[in-house]
């Protein structure tokens, strides 16, 4: 009766949300070409066209839901609204519930309506392209991954079951799913689910026998990053021609690893062999994983391009990196897009669940100027790896805009925070761009040499980018005798 009352309690809470326009509510009745996809622990995934179009979606629906199963469902969607500004992650649209002709059962039951994925899972596309990606398109997809595990990570939430079959491509991007859902319902309703079949990507301190009860943590995401990365180097699962059993799982806990695939870079090999060291308090943080992927990103660039090869940078799209990122803002922890955040779930009473909307004021006063001056910075190492003219100021303007970031209220606080290299770097963007200020290229210079010395490593290409210009414009200034920082 208690089970009852509280599987009723949370469709309680899923309709009022609904009612309230907190998410949208999908007619079952305009979907159509239904199609299975996967399953899961917690259930099954279908593809649908929504309303006879060529869009597609994504429904998961969920077995048997009793109480524990239903707040999980909530749980989910207040992770899911948490984190729908990231592009690396897969997209919740709202919920759509079985009509009686599609499901026999007494109770409501309701399916995530999700993005859909049209390569599947990174296992699969691994398997079917892996011959025409490059080094560079790999670190490409070892840094989409690490930035949406970082998302996470950022907004305290672990993701607890990271393999390569909830890693799911679109479009050649990285979409991450199941945010531990199916591990969730697994260790609430002790029902048994195939843990077997993702030995290899498993913390290994959850094979010991007194930490198997152990909660997986941030550092577990983390070994199960550089399992994937591994994946990523070699175009195949770990340990494939092997089985998935009790005797792998002891040989992992006692330190086998997959070997490095011939010709993969020293330092891409040094982060994913740090990020399954057997001891989680040797591992990286992802935020560290993500600064050693610019390093390697950036010298990829660099070596692809010798001599900065920027024939015009007059051009608004200059195409001068073959490195191509196609990640959204990374890292974007702002949630200006988001229109409310759910709270005090844990109650699960819809009377006392506040809902609350975030304006610019209460993004300066919840979130430190510093963390926006990261993000900033972040968005930018982003647009540079795309190939984007870096003597234009449009896309920026166009980030602050769509954001709500104030530039002069970001420009005046840089000028009395110069205390580490993000802000002194950006400074000198500033006054490259001349946002907030006049152009000043020899300022510009001098800051960005100054955040190069702390080894900031977008500093360090646009010291070379402005001595190539000073290069350049010598050459045709030689007849007139001129200031070069003019």
């Amino acid at each position: 009766m208690q089970n009852t009352e509280n599987t009723n309690e949370c469709i309680k809470w899923i309709e009022e949300a609904i009612s309230k326009e907190y998410f949208r509510l999908y007619e079952h009745k305009y979907f159509s070409n239904v199609q299975r996809i996967g399953t899961g622990g917690f259930g099954k995934v279908y593809r649908v066209n929504w309303k006879n179009s060529d869009q597609y979606l994504a429904l998961k629906s969920f077995s048997n839901v009793d109480d524990v199963i239903a707040k999980e469902i909530v749980h989910e969607l207040k992770l899911q609204r948490d984190i729908q500004f990231h592009n690396n992650i897969i997209k919740f649209y709202g919920v759509a519930q079985f009509e009686p002709e599609y499901q026999n059962v007494q109770s409501k039951n309701y399916l995530l309506v999700m993005e859909y994925a049209d390569s599947g899972t990174i296992k699969n596309y691994l398997k079917e392209n892996f011959n025409n990606l490059t080094w560079s398109n790999k670190c490409n997809l070892a840094y989409q991954l690490a930035s949406a595990v970082a998302c996470l990570h950022n907004e305290g939430i672990v993701h607890r079951d990271l393999h390569s079959g909830n890693v799911l491509v679109h479009q050649n991007i990285i979409k991450l799913s199941d945010f531990g859902l199916s591990k969730r319902i697994e260790s609430s309703s002790n029902t048994k689910t195939k843990f077997f079949g993702c030995v290899p990507y498993v913390d290994p301190k959850r094979f010991s026998g007194r930490n198997k009860n152990k909660k997986l943590n941030e550092k577990s995401d983390i070994y199960s990053v550089g399992v994937l990365f591994w994946e990523l180097s070699s175009g195949q699962p770990p340990f494939a021609t092997e089985e998935y059993d009790i005797d792998l799982a002891l040989e992992i806990s006692q330190g086998r690893r997959e070997e490095p695939i011939l010709n993969t870079p020293e330092n891409y090999i040094k982060i994913y062999t740090e990020c399954w060291d057997n001891e989680p308090d040797n591992r990286p943080t992802m935020n560290q994983v993500l600064e050693r992927l610019k390093e390697i990103i950036t010298k990829t660039t660099e070596n692809h391009q010798p001599g900065l090869n920027l024939q015009s940078t007059s051009t608004d799209e200059q195409n001068f990196n073959s490195i191509n990122i196609d990640t959204s803002n990374i890292n974007n922890s702002l949630h200006g897009e988001m229109s409310q955040i759910i709270e005090n779930f844990d109650k699960m009473n819809t009377k006392e669940i506040v809902y609350k909307t975030l304006t610019n004021e209460d993004i300066s006063s919840e979130i430190k100027l510093s963390k926006i001056v990261n993000d900033i910075v972040n968005y930018i190492f982003k647009i540079t790896s795309e190939g984007k003219n870096p003597a234009s100021n449009k896309h920026i303007l166009d980030y602050f805009n769509d954001n709500n970031i104030n530039s002069q209220e970001i420009h005046d606080w840089l000028l009395i925070n110069q205390n580490n290299s993000d802000s002194i770097f950006l400074l000198g963007y500033f006054n490259y761009l001349g946002i907030e200020t006049i152009k000043d290229r020899k300022k510009a210079l001098n800051l960005f040499t100054k955040a190069s010395e702390q080894t900031h490593i977008l500093a360090k290409f646009y010291v070379k980018l402005i001595n190539w210009q000073i290069y350049h414009q010598s050459r045709e200034l030689s007849r007139h005798p001129k200031s070069l920082f003019d």
